[in-house]
Order: structure tokens, then sequence, then C-alpha cells
């Protein structure tokens, strides 16, 4: 890891995330859902329940989990029409709900989830740095609340969760690795990266592009340290948000 004592524009150390905050029950009329703080990033996350599988896995006894993904025309500095008015869902927005997708199926054993589909919903409405990364951890915690209740009121006997999911991006800045970079840090980058890591077999994706310049193996291992290091603390956090009786 480069050494020199780089200050980023946060003043945060190379290894300090930014603060996170959870709120569980955000939604009146959800299934199930969330508000997710990253620093000045928020996501609302919700996970509701849908008795009809994809046609193809009709009869297969599995079940299945979709995400959708979506941005507040007012979320960023500059207003984004709705993708609705457009007529189309942009690349960007596709790529990320489909990795949401993945994200959290890998928690799931679908034959215990039997012929249900859970769609998991994130809606940014404040867009500075991570929003893909803030969805998963943030919809680990929706999926997980509505398991609770499909299990309370019977509709599954077995919790279908085998392994719990977070999130969390790192960089390469001004030589340095770091974790959890915000927008500024994000546009200056010279590499941007997305750890998505389970608690039980560690990395389940990882993407990782140099914007200007290449990157070594040994960068990107310390980035994977930073972000597995970190993944702990948003375990800790997700576990008290599920277990708060409030």
């Amino acid at each position: 890891m480069n050494n020199k004592l780089i200050k980023r524009p946060s003043e945060r150390n190379h290894n300090q995330s930014r603060i996170v905050n959870i709120k569980k029950n955000y939604i009146k009329n959800a299934d199930a859902s969330c508000l997710i703080n990253v620093g000045e990033t928020s996501v609302i996350c919700t996970a509701s329940l849908d008795k009809r599988v994809p046609i193809w896995l009709k009869g297969s006894g599995k079940g299945w989990l979709t995400a959708e993904y979506g941005m507040l025309p007012a979320s960023t500095d500059t207003r984004n029409d709705r993708e609705a008015t457009r007529g189309k869902q942009s690349g960007r927005t596709q790529e990320i709900q489909r990795l949401i997708g993945r994200s959290l199926r890998a928690a799931l054993d679908l034959k215990k989830l039997k012929e249900l589909q859970i769609k998991i919903d994130c809606d940014v409405i404040n867009a500075d740095g991570g929003t893909r990364t803030a969805s998963i951890t943030g919809g680990w915690i929706a999926l997980s609340l509505l398991i609770q209740i499909l299990l309370k009121k019977k509709i599954l006997k077995e919790n279908p969760i085998v392994d719990q999911i977070s999130a969390i991006s790192c960089g390469i800045y001004k030589g340095m690795e770091v974790i959890d970079l915000d927008y500024i840090e994000d546009s200056e980058a010279e590499t941007d990266a997305n750890f998505i890591i389970s608690k039980s077999s560690s990395l389940i994706e990882v993407q990782a592009t140099a914007e200007k310049g290449n990157f070594s193996k040994e960068q990107l291992n310390n980035m994977i340290d930073l972000a597995i290091n970190e993944s702990t603390v948003l375990f800790e956090l997700q576990n008290s948000v599920i277990n708060d009786e409030k």
C-alpha cells in the first residue's frame, strides 16, 4: 500500500468508511423495508412477496428473487429524468439491478423458498457514491425482515436464508487504496471497485475498473482486505437492525 499521507476530500483515513445508519420498517405499506444511509447516500430498500414465480420455474419446486433499482430525479446534483419518462431503463440501471439480484440470491436456498418469488426494490433518494453497494447491504436487511414475517405467518416452514450479504466500494485515490468512495473520490479515482461479500465464503462478486491507469495484483489484494475488514462491521450492524425489537 502507498504509505504516503494522502488527504482524502472527506478527511477520512484510507481504511475509514462513512457512517452507516439503518432504519427498519421505513415504508408503511411495504411487506418489509429499511432506509440505509451511508454518509450522504440514502437508499430505500423494500422486499415484497409475489406468489407467482417466473414461468420457467413453474413446477420446479424452487423460488426466485429479483431486484429493481432506480434513482429519484433529484437524487443527484443535476436533475435526472425518470426512466419511465424516457421509455426505457439505462444500461447502468439494468446492470445494477442484476447485480443486486445475483448478490441476494446467493443468500438463499431457493428450494426452501418453494415456488414463491421475492422482489427487492432499491430506490435512491440521495446519491453521493456507493448506491449499488448500499442497495445490496440494505436489500439483505429487507429480505431478512420479510423472511421473518413469512416464517411467523407459516407461509414458509424453513428459513431459506443460508448466508449474510454486504457490499462496499473501494478504490485507488492518488495512489492509495481507500475504502467507501464518495462521489468526489469516485469521479477522481484511478481505480474504482465494488466488493460483494458473504459471511461464510468471503467474496461473491468483484467489480474493479482501472479508470486512469492499470492497478497491480497487490493493490487489488489490498482493496480486498479493506473490504473484508469492513464487512465484519456491516454484518454486525445488519444483525443489530434485524434483531432490534423496536
